[in-house]
């Protein structure tokens, strides 16, 4: 059941992307122009025209992707936890394709995932770090290559000693990081700290709590600007780095949810587990 759910959400992301709907509905207006259906095909591509000039003009991925980065607080240190039974760290932040393709660690977006990670671990010198993550993307499946595989290569030059590593390098998404790092986990009833991307946290906060994992989430890798920042710039590409992610998530939360694989739509923190 995880491998039809696995392939059918990365054949419907690749339907739903904004920048793929975009460039479908280019293409379809087009061939309704060639075909004869004139009007159908100008009203199609003066449509798509205006929201692709609203996407390239001003960030309205902002409006998407805020809600959920403002979800959790950001944790200074004096607000940390006393005690905790471990530090999970969700895949995310690597670029696996481009590593395997030049056979050097290197990372992406979310890399903000391994500073967090570190500060952390410097601040708990004593607890374990457990990455989970295998490969999100089909075509890597049978290359060898997992996000757990980099990432003891990345925590362990950051300064991380490798006994405090525990690496869980099978999963292929949200649901999938917290089955299988639960048998791994020091104590099944500790509490831990969770980092993840701030966009991402409410469904890995959400899946942890379906699985009675309690989690202090830890967000880090923020992609909208503050209203003060917020202008016309008319920057298409660097608009879409926040819409796709905001657009997945917004998705991810809600497929997640009919699915049973979340304790909630829009999940908040819990308290620590006394014991």
């Amino acid at each position: 059941m995880d491998q039809v759910f696995f392939v059918l959400s990365k054949l419907a992301w690749a339907l739903l992307s904004p920048s793929n709907l975009i460039l479908f509905a280019f293409i379809l207006g087009t061939l309704m122009l060639v075909a004869g259906f004139n009007a159908f095909a100008k009203r199609l591509l003066i449509i798509t025209s205006i929201i692709a000039f609203i996407i390239m003009g001003y960030p309205v991925g902002d409006y998407l992707i805020r809600p959920l980065e403002k979800r959790f607080p950001i944790l200074t240190p004096n607000e940390l936890p006393q005690k905790v039974d471990g530090i999970i760290v969700l895949g995310g932040g690597e670029d696996l394709p481009r590593t395997l393709s030049w056979h050097q660690p290197q990372i992406g977006n979310g890399g903000d995932r391994y500073f967090g990670t570190k500060k952390l671990a410097d601040h708990y010198p004593n607890v374990p770090i457990i990455f989970t993550g295998g490969s999100g993307q089909i075509k890597l499946q049978h290359m060898g290559g997992t996000e757990g595989s980099l990432a003891k290569q990345l925590l362990t030059t950051m300064g991380i000693a490798p006994e405090r590593l525990i690496i869980e390098s099978n999963s292929r998404n949200t649901y999938e990081n917290f089955k299988y790092i639960y048998s791994l986990l020091p104590n099944r009833n500790g509490n831990y700290l969770l980092v993840t991307s701030a966009f991402h946290m409410a469904r890995a906060v959400g899946v942890a709590q379906k699985f009675g994992i309690h989690v202090t989430p830890y967000p880090v890798d923020f992609r909208s600007n503050s209203a003060k920042i917020r202008t016309w710039d008319f920057d298409f590409f660097d608009h879409l780095k926040t819409l796709e992610p905001a657009w997945k998530e917004w998705i991810g939360l809600t497929v997640y949810y009919f699915t049973g694989r979340t304790s909630a739509w829009l999940p908040k923190a819990t308290p620590p587990n006394p014991a």
